[in-house]
């Protein structure tokens, strides 16, 4: 994040990519009037997000359109991730397809959002996304953990430790690390060496990945 020039807040540089020009230009608007929160960019395909990129820095977060012409969100997302995994990508969509949201989480995704969400929800989504949350809308969430039900691998032995199992769970339940912290009694600075160490364990390099290898093979009690 990058501190403002005549507040020295920290601001996050969120980008939006949305083929409706009008939505778009709702959430820029939305973005830019938060405090700690800038809108420098939005984009009508992946392909010219991805050209962008080819000449500046990926932002902190990204509000990604799931159906795209052309390169899909999704596919999007697989490529930021690859290139930027620091990135927070929240999908947007106007549907709750099982088998989009299964992929878009796959693919890199931090949170899944429908479109009607309420202004001040997307804004929430953002922030939690940044502050290593997992934003879903409640209908999604359990979509999402009936979807890994269903496609639940064998589970494996990683080492993981009683407080790495428990620090795992409240993961998979979305809470920032501060908020873990104040549910398990510990520092902030100790959940990040924990979630660390997770990441050791499961080879893997983001929470998005961990949750999801998780809830995959049943790892968290």
């Amino acid at each position: 994040m990058q501190p403002s020039v005549e507040t020295g807040v920290k601001v996050a540089n969120v980008w939006v990519l949305e083929d409706s020009p009008e939505y778009a230009e709702t959430v820029q608007e939305l973005i830019d009037a938060q405090e700690g929160l800038s809108c420098s960019h939005w984009f009508r395909t992946g392909e010219s997000l991805l050209e962008h990129l080819n000449t500046h820095f990926a932002p902190e977060a990204m509000l990604v359109d799931i159906g795209l012409p052309g390169m899909s969100g999704i596919e999007v997302v697989e490529a930021i991730h690859s290139r930027s995994p620091s990135t927070q990508m929240v999908m947007l969509t106007i549907s709750e397809d099982n088998d989009r949201i299964f992929r878009a989480i796959c693919a890199g995704a931090s949170g899944y959002l429908l479109k009607t969400s309420r202004p001040q929800t997307i804004v929430d989504a953002v922030r939690e996304a940044l502050e290593g949350g997992a934003p879903m809308t409640p209908q999604i969430a359990r979509r999402v953990l009936s979807l890994f039900t269903q496609y639940q691998a064998p589970r494996h032995d990683y080492s993981l430790t009683d407080r790495e199992q428990e620090v795992l769970a409240e993961m998979i339940d979305g809470g920032t690390k501060r908020e873990i912290g104040k549910r398990l009694f510990i520092e902030a600075h100790t959940v990040d060496t924990h979630m660390r160490n997770i990441y050791t364990k499961l080879h893997v390099h983001s929470r998005t990945e961990a949750v999801v290898k998780a809830l995959r093979e049943n790892l968290a009690r």
